[in-house]
């Protein structure tokens, strides 16, 4: 006799027992081991299976049957619909617990390192209005315009961002009021902007307009971007983030890694007699260049190329600090191979994935040990979180 196909479990009622990397609430249920988007520590709910893969499901909340104690009404009218941020149905300090055990349990599992330390968090003075860059997103065909939808490329209406500083928010609002669809050639157009907190940079490969550079100021110093350039996010906290990354780092040589448009390269051109910075977007060393003369350092040496070919085509002198800010992706293997060999005294990690931090911890741990690690929440309202982490040369 053929036996029926088992069904397939549509819906479970899973109670979430933490946060982990990816912002996802982890529990466990009918012998899954299940992750939900949009939960909070704490909760009894009630989800839909969204993807399955073996014993691992991945799933959206159906229904809240038991809330989270920490557990709090969005601020924003677009939570779980807009694919940008997932921690809003959590309270500020729950947040903040939450983007620290993420690192904990990145370097734990990701990074085999047993970290005993304490991982302070540097909070945000503003949970929401901090945000200097934005990437909108128009539909020209359904005429549509604000950022995509959660799980795909769809656009939808945004009419306002609470996360966004007031000059994007103005200039989110106007691009409503004023855009002309038709104009337009391509059906889904891409839209950068960043705002030092006045003045207002936009790039798209649609608008002829030109594109404005602003001027930033922290830690004494200026720098030049524009909306095409990386610049940090969050408008209360590059200060902070430049004392936690360069603080007592001093010596003859330097060596600032993945350097955008200088934001580290200027103050450690102060604290070391030479530094050499590189970068592989060319537009963003233009600018650091730029800066660097404006600050009229002179003691630095740039190079416009990717970090791996840079340590592949150049023999380095004994090198005493070196500061990494990587993309989301991480440092690439022959980038940690290179540190490895150069053997710097000091080194400031600088990353805003931590799962991909601990992956490269696990090999510079081979020859260095942990002085310290620090979260930054440079980014309220998302399971995003900066860290700081400084190590010394094992003795």
């Amino acid at each position: 006799m053929t036996q029926k196909p088992k069904k397939e479990i549509k819906t479970l009622d899973v109670k979430i027992e933490k946060i982990v990397p990816g912002g996802y609430g982890l529990g466990f249920a009918d012998g899954l081991t299940v992750f939900v988007s949009l939960a909070s520590a704490g909760d009894v709910l009630r989800v839909r299976i969204r993807e399955k893969k073996g014993k691992v499901a991945f799933c959206e909340i159906v229904e809240i049957l038991e809330p989270s104690s920490a557990r709090q009404m969005p601020p924003c009218s677009y939570f779980g619909r807009c694919g940008g941020c997932d921690f809003q149905q959590m309270n500020y300090a729950e947040q903040l617990s939450a983007k620290v055990e993420i690192i904990r349990d990145s370097l734990q599992r990701i990074g085999k390192i047993d970290y005993q330390g304490e991982i302070p968090i540097v909070a945000s003075p503003s949970e929401l209005n901090y945000r200097l860059r934005a990437q909108w997103h128009a539909d020209s065909r359904k005429r549509k315009f604000g950022y995509f939808k959660r799980f795909s490329n769809e656009v939808i209406d945004v009419e306002y961002c609470p996360i966004l500083a007031p000059p994007l928010r103005k200039t989110l609002r106007n691009f409503r009021e004023k855009l002309n669809y038709d104009e337009f050639l391509a059906e889904k157009v891409e839209i950068e902007t960043a705002t030092n907190g006045a003045d207002v940079s936009v790039y798209s490969d649609e608008i002829i307009e030109p594109t404005d550079e602003i001027i930033f100021e922290a830690a004494g110093e200026k720098y030049r971007f524009d909306a095409r350039s990386f610049f940090q996010g969050n408008l209360f906290l590059v200060d902070e983030l430049i004392r936690l990354a360069t603080d007592g780092a001093e010596g003859e040589r330097a060596l600032d890694l993945f350097c955008g448009v200088g934001l580290f390269t200027l103050p450690l051109a102060r604290k070391f007699k030479s530094v050499i910075a590189v970068e592989a977007n060319g537009r963003a060393v233009e600018f650091a260049r730029r800066n660097a003369e404006n600050a009229r350092l002179s003691n630095v040496n740039f190079h416009a190329e990717a970090v791996g070919e840079f340590f592949q085509e150049n023999e380095l002198e004994k090198t005493d600090f070196v500061l990494l800010d990587p993309p989301r992706a991480g440092a690439e293997r022959e980038t940690i191979d290179a540190l490895l060999v150069l053997k710097p005294s000091r080194i400031s990690y600088v990353s805003c994935d931590p799962s991909t931090l601990a992956r490269d911890l696990r090999r510079l741990t081979e020859s260095y040990e942990i002085e310290s690690v620090t979260a930054v929440d440079l980014f309220p309202q998302t399971h995003h979180v900066e860290t700081v982490v400084r190590l010394a040369l094992k003795k």
